[in-house]
């Protein structure tokens, strides 16, 4: 056994103890989760009427005596297996908002609904990726900049080379803008909303107080960083009835007219930062690219199809720092931190770029220290408004129910009554418990992958 590595030790230590077959059913029921959270207590369920106990369930039977459930975190980089569920959630919660389902009525496929993408602006020329040949930025004659760096970039870049979305000249590239852009753009996502419902009222006669009587606009978004770490925002825009989903919208209600009022909000949009000595006042603005095409359902042919703009979206919320040029997965503390961070040259320098910043008072409510690790943007990955669809905790929720009456055998009774007490006791695996999580959960991917070539199958 000395000769073994703790791994291994690790490994037949947990198969050696008596409750493995249960330890093994614990870690298949969280998917094989990287990091699970450990709960110690106990649920009792009870028949409304007569308070006859039903069922009881104690961890004190488990395992370690405790229960292991989910640690739930997006990212694939910390946990794949839940990454994977989260993606899953992500793509009903998108997708009943486009065609029904979970609670939504299967009619929202008849409003007018499109897929929007709102870009930043230029902060500074940066390298591009490049296909049939095609060069980076030929300019003929463009010089050198102020720092002696050239204007121009004749070579071809694969989208994969690490000088994509680098600056020409980081000298000239405008980084105190591009951090208080991030910073500010919720508020920019806010009022290209509200621009949006104010272009609608005008454009049929309305006013901006009567617009909620006649017609409701929801939406979800995800925000997605570019090579050049800058946000863009993806969003589902549909017009719904004055009740939301429930209702249909008025007959004035179209995707033209829809896409018209979104390309003269995104174009009306100004946000201006507070006036710094250090930068000044800047004007805030949505970028000139912006593309709004509509959505169709099934056997309609005009536009994108619901299924593969919830799949991209789903695709999307998974991804990690790394991936996405969006800084670091965690906190910077320290300047030494910054230092430390495994990241580009552009994103290291944004990042000090927001720790300058974020020292000023007249910054101060923006947040940019403890949110320079993200660039300056405060914003989740993926936000809706009330009415779009059915909530991330609504599905939650329901599979939690689902989970706990499968793993504690509680019956499904509407005339029942749970107690549950239950407190934290820890989280994460031990080294050979860890090994047999990835080994679950390499499995349960190959399975599911297994049935999916299987319903593609066309005798199937």
């Amino acid at each position: 056994m000395r000769q073994l590595s703790e791994v291994d030790q690790d490994v037949i230590r947990l198969a050696q103890d008596p409750l493995f077959p249960r330890f093994l059913e614990q870690i298949t029921a969280t998917g094989g989760c990287a990091h699970p959270v450990h709960l110690s207590g106990s649920t009792t369920t009870r028949d409304a009427a007569t308070g006859e106990v039903l069922h009881h369930y104690d961890t004190r039977t488990e395992p370690g005596e405790r229960l292991s459930v989910r640690c739930r975190n997006r990212r694939a980089s910390v946990c794949a297996p839940c990454s994977r569920l989260h993606a899953g959630d992500t793509f009903h919660l998108v997708r009943a908002g486009l065609a029904g389902g979970k609670n939504i009525p299967a009619q929202v496929r008849e409003h007018p609904r499109l897929f929007v993408t709102l870009t930043a602006p230029s902060f500074g020329p940066v390298h591009r990726a490049t296909t049939d040949g095609e060069r980076c930025r030929p300019r003929r004659n463009a010089g050198t900049c102020e720092h002696e760096r050239p204007a121009n970039c004749g070579a071809t870049h694969d989208p994969a080379e690490a000088v994509v979305g680098q600056p020409l000249c980081p000298g000239c590239y405008d980084y105190p803008a591009h951090a208080l852009w991030h910073a500010h753009t919720g508020q920019l996502w806010d009022r290209f909303t509200r621009a949006t419902r104010r272009t609608l009222a005008s454009t049929v006669g309305l006013t901006q107080t009567r617009f909620p009587d006649h017609a409701r606009l929801s939406f979800a978004k995800v925000a997605e960083y570019q090579k050049r770490a800058a946000v863009h925002i993806h969003a589902v825009i549909r017009l719904d009835g004055p009740d939301g989903h429930h209702t249909p919208p008025p007959a004035w209600a179209t995707p033209e007219l829809l896409t018209r009022a979104v390309r003269t909000a995104a174009r009306s949009v100004l946000v201006r930062s507070p006036y710094s000595p250090a930068v000044g006042e800047l004007e805030l603005r949505w970028g000139t690219q912006l593309d709004a095409r509509p959505l169709h359902a099934f056997g309609d042919t005009d536009g994108l199809a619901d299924d593969a703009v919830a799949a991209y979206v789903a695709k999307y919320v998974t991804k990690d720092a790394s991936d996405t040029a969006a800084g670091t997965d965690y906190p910077l503390l320290t300047w030494d931190d910054i230092d430390a961070a495994p990241v580009s040259p552009h994103v290291r320098a944004l990042i000090r770029t927001c720790w300058h910043l974020g020292s000023l008072p007249e910054y101060e409510p923006l947040r940019l220290r403890p949110w320079a690790h993200t660039l300056g943007y405060r914003g989740h990955i993926l936000t809706k408004s009330r009415l779009y669809s059915t909530p991330y905790f609504a599905l939650r929720a329901h599979r939690a129910q689902y989970q706990q009456r499968t793993a504690t055998g509680a019956p499904d009774d509407p005339e029942v009554v749970t107690d549950s007490r239950w407190r934290y006791v820890g989280s994460g695996h031990s080294s050979g418990a860890a090994l047999i999580a990835v080994g679950i959960a390499e499995d349960l991917a190959t399975d599911r992958q297994v049935a999916r070539e299987e319903q593609a199958r066309p005798d199937a």
